[in-house]
């Protein structure tokens, strides 16, 4: 999945929007590497922490803060590279007995490691998708 994200931002019209209501790849990129840091960070959370709660995130301020839309393809590459090695190393190491941990999101959703797992990787390929990669 990392190679495809890699050859979405190395196209020339990475940064450009399809439409004002439409973030570019370049802007997904950027997304996709804040959800593995994300899930990464809530994973472990829910693994140190009985009835783990979520803080609130808003990942349209979140690209507003941290100025996705005039980010550098490579930094993000690499950085995306880098978020999703950890993302996929801390889920690999989840002892069997841990997948039934549960955690809240601050909407009252409830997740367990594995559904949160399952939500993390639709919402990476989801995006993959959003982006023709």
């Amino acid at each position: 999945m990392l190679p495809r994200w890699r050859s979405v931002l190395r196209r020339p019209d990475a940064a450009e929007r399809p439409n004002e209501q439409t973030w570019s790849a370049l802007e997904y990129a950027c997304h996709v590497r804040d959800v593995f840091s994300l899930f990464d960070q809530r994973l472990n959370l829910m693994l140190d922490s009985d009835a783990a709660r979520f803080q609130n995130w808003d990942q349209d301020q979140t690209a507003i803060d941290k100025d996705y839309a005039n980010a550098d393809p490579a930094v993000v590459s690499a950085e995306l590279a880098a978020e999703g090695k950890q993302a996929a190393e801390s889920f690999a190491a989840v002892r069997e007995s841990d997948w039934g941990r549960k955690g809240l999101r601050s909407n009252g959703s409830e997740f367990t490691v594995l559904t949160l797992s399952q939500y993390f990787l639709h919402d990476v390929v989801h995006h993959l998708h959003d982006v023709d990669g």
